[in-house]
């Protein structure tokens, strides 16, 4: 298994080379045939048009999208350098809202890399993808990435793991990057220990089937029990002890009017902005 095409998100308002040049590094060393530079971006439609204003406002937001596509220029070409011929590449924009548009580009990589969500150079969703939000629409393994980081090492992985859909998928998506790991464990929280009802099927009970799904894989991996009844605090406590460099997780929300809700869990992992997450769904 590889990447063979990754998608990489291109804030608007963020440097460039940074996250592109991280991309090449993965392309390298995961044989990827090409990389998707992606970036998508849209003025806010003003909320109150009066008669008086209508024209004035259209005029504004219509030069608010036309500074937009020469932005986008500017940022191809500085991601065309910062790629710099060492990989196939291609360039997508999108005059849109950014987290919709890179949940419908999904269709195209193997893979989507992002920044964190705190390291977004704006809080204007018109402007900055929600990595949680595409996480949960695209279909595709996310990796999030530390805001300035070029290169993701990736030798110490922590699976934090739950058996259910998401957690499954993510397992199976990221096991191009666990096979290049030096450490790989699957940590399992024991929050309900009482629970003999449940034996066998628990999560502590399954970690060690998937440590053997993945030493089937070639995977060097080993399994660690967490006894706690705040899974969430144990998993980050955890994290910080192993000095992991990237975890991989399921993730989990629903929508609501406008929003997504997401998990405990899944919202720790998005604020974790110093460690890169593969989060699926």
């Amino acid at each position: 298994m590889t990447y063979v095409s990754i998608l990489v998100n291109v804030d608007v308002d963020a440097p460039v080379a940074p996250i592109a040049k991280l991309a090449v590094d993965l392309g390298r060393r995961f044989n990827a045939r090409r990389l998707l530079g992606f970036c998508a971006a849209d003025a806010a439609i003003p909320l109150v048009i009066t008669p008086e204003t209508g024209a004035l406002l259209a005029d504004a937001w219509q030069q608010l999208r036309n500074d937009l596509f020469h932005q986008f220029a500017r940022l191809r070409e500085e991601f065309d350098d910062a790629v710099g011929g060492s990989i196939a590449a291609d360039w997508i924009q999108a005059l849109d809202h950014p987290t919709r548009s890179l949940g419908e580009a999904a269709h195209m990589a193997d893979l989507i890399v992002m920044r964190s969500p705190q390291d977004a150079a704006t809080d204007n969703l018109f402007r900055s993808a929600d990595p949680g939000a595409v996480v949960l629409q695209a279909g595709r393994p996310v990796l999030i990435t530390p805001n300035t980081c070029e290169r993701i090492s990736a030798k110490k992985v922590v699976i934090a793991w739950k058996n259910t859909r998401e957690a499954r998928r993510a397992v199976m998506d990221a096991v191009p990057m666990l096979h290049a790991a030096a450490e790989v464990t699957v940590v399992a929280v024991d929050d309900e220990p009482d629970d003999w009802l449940r034996a066998g099927m628990r999560n502590v009970d399954t970690a060690q089937n998937v440590a053997s799904f993945l030493l089937h894989h070639g995977v060097r991996v080993a399994t660690e029990v967490l006894t706690s009844r705040d899974e969430t605090d144990a998993l980050l406590r955890f994290l910080a002890s192993f000095e992991a460099d990237l975890v991989v997780s399921g993730a989990y929300g629903h929508s609501r009017v406008r929003e997504w809700a997401f998990g405990g869990m899944t919202r720790s992992l998005l604020d974790q902005t110093g460690i890169s997450r593969l989060m699926a769904s």
